[in-house]
C-alpha cells in the first residue's frame, strides 16, 4: 500500500468497558502524535456500547448505531465485558454482531518478542532468532457461528449442540489472505493449523483449499500442523511459525498462548479485518475488560497503542505505523521493572513521535 498521510481518518470509538477507556485514551493520544503536523485531521466519535449502556437501557448495539459506525474509516475497540451483565450478553449481542455485520473475515493477530520484553520461554534455547510471526484467524465462520441449540435444558438429559460452519467461500478468501501476507513477508512460510484427521469434513476443506490456493504462490512455504500439535510446538519452537492460517475456534486459543509467549496479553494486538474495504476494519487490544484494576491507571496501554499501528497500516498509512511501532520498541527496551502509569506509558511513547 502507499501511504496516504495527508488524507484525514475518520475515526469511531467504542472505548467499552472497565480499563477500556484508559487503554484507549493513550491509544488516540498516541495516534495524534503520530500524525500532527503531517496535515491530517483525526476526527472521532465516541460510541457508548457495552455494559454502562446495557445497564441502563438493556440495548446491545443498535441498528442504527451499527449503520453509523459503516461510515467511518475504521474503529477502535477497548475492550467489552464486565460482571454486572451475564456472561455471553455483550459478546454475542455487540462482538460478534460487528465481526458478521462488518463482514470480518480476517482476525489478524502478530505475536513479536520485542528487545527488552521477557518471555516465560528460555528464548536461546528454543527461539534463538526471535519470535515475530503472525496468526490469520478466520473471523466470520466456525463455531462462532450460533448454529446450534439445545433441548430438555435443565433436566438429565440435556442436549447442547454448536456447529461449526466451514463454507469453501469463507475458508478460500481467509486462506487467500494468509498467503499474500505470507508472500510479502521474508520467510514465505505458511502454515496452516487444524484437525483433520478427526474434524475430517471442515479440516479437508481447509487442506484443500491451502493446497489449491497455494499453488497460485509458488514462491511461499507451506507446511500443516494438527491444533494440539501446533499448541506443544508455540512453546518449544516457535521460532518455526511465520504465518498461521486457521479457523475462528484454534485462532481464538492459539493467539492467546502467541501472547503468552511474546510477553504477555498486555501488549498484544489485533485487528478485526475487512481486506476489501466495503466496511470499517476494527482494532482492539487482545486483552479483557479488567474490571479489577479498572480506573486504578495501572493498565498498559501498549496493545491498544500497538493496534493503532496495525490500524495506520490498515489505512495504507506505512510509515506513521512504522513510526508508532518504533516508538513502542524503544520504550520497551527502555523500560525496566519500575512500574508507571497508564498515562506515563502512553506520554513516553508519544513524545518519542513528537
Amino acid at each position: 500500500m502507499s501511504d496516504h498521510s495527508a488524507a484525514d481518518i475518520d475515526l469511531a470509538v467504542i472505548a467499552g468497558d472497565g480499563i477500556g477507556p484508559e487503554v484507549v485514551a493513550e491509544g488516540l493520544k498516541v495516534l495524534e502524535a503520530v500524525t500532527a503536523g503531517s496535515g491530517t485531521k483525526v476526527s472521532s466519535t465516541a460510541y457508548d456500547l457495552g455494559a454502562t449502556r446495557w445497564n441502563a437501557t438493556g440495548e446491545t448495539l443498535p441498528h442504527s448505531v451499527l449503520d453509523e459506525l459503516r461510515g467511518h474509516d475504521a474503529i477502535l475497540l477497548g475492550a467489552i465485558g464486565d460482571p454486572s451483565v451475564p456472561s455471553g450478553v455483550l459478546e454475542r449481542g455487540i462482538l460478534l454482531p460487528l465481526r458478521f455485520a462488518l463482514d470480518h473475515f480476517v482476525n489478524l493477530r502478530p505475536a513479536k518478542l520485542y528487545p527488552g520484553v521477557e518471555s516465560p520461554l528460555a528464548i536461546e534455547r528454543v527461539a534463538p532468532d526471535g519470535i515475530d510471526f503472525v496468526v490469520v484467524r478466520e473471523g466470520t465462520e466456525g463455531p462462532y457461528v450460533g448454529n446450534g441449540g439445545s433441548l430438555r435444558a435443565g433436566t438429565p438429559h440435556e442436549i447442547a449442540t454448536e456447529v461449526s460452519v466451514n463454507t469453501r467461500f469463507g475458508v478460500e478468501r481467509v486462506v487467500r489472505e494468509a498467503f499474500a501476507r505470507a508472500q510479502a513477508r521474508p520467510r514465505r512460510h505458511l502454515t496452516l493449523v487444524h484437525k483433520h484427521n478427526v474434524l475430517t469434513h471442515a479440516g479437508h476443506l481447509w487442506r484443500r483449499t491451502v493446497d489449491e490456493v497455494g499453488a497460485e504462490f509458488p514462491d511461499v512455504e507451506t507446511a500443516y500442523q494438527h491444533v494440539d500439535a501446533a499448541t506443544i510446538f508455540l512453546v518449544t519452537d516457535p521460532g518455526r511459525f511465520d504465518v498461521i492460517v486457521t479457523d475462528n475456534l484454534f485462532g481464538d486459543i492459539i493467539t492467546d498462548i502467541a501472547a503468552a509467549i511474546a510477553g504477555g496479553i498486555g501488549l498484544a494486538a489485533s485487528g478485526n479485518i475487512n481486506p476489501t474495504g466495503e466496511s470499517p476494519s476494527m482494532f482492539e487490544p487482545v486483552h479483557g475488560s479488567a474490571p479489577d484494576i479498572a480506573g486504578q491507571g495501572v493498565a498498559d496501554p501498549t496493545a491498544t497503542i500497538l493496534s493503532v499501528a496495525m490500524l495506520l497500516e490498515h489505512l495504507g498509512r506505512t510509515d506513521e505505523a512504522a513510526r508508532v511501532e518504533a516508538a513502542v520498541a524503544a520504550d520497551l527496551a527502555q523500560r525496566g521493572s519500575a512500574a508507571r502509569t497508564t498515562s506515563a506509558i502512553g506520554d513516553a511513547v508519544a513524545a518519542r513521535l513528537s
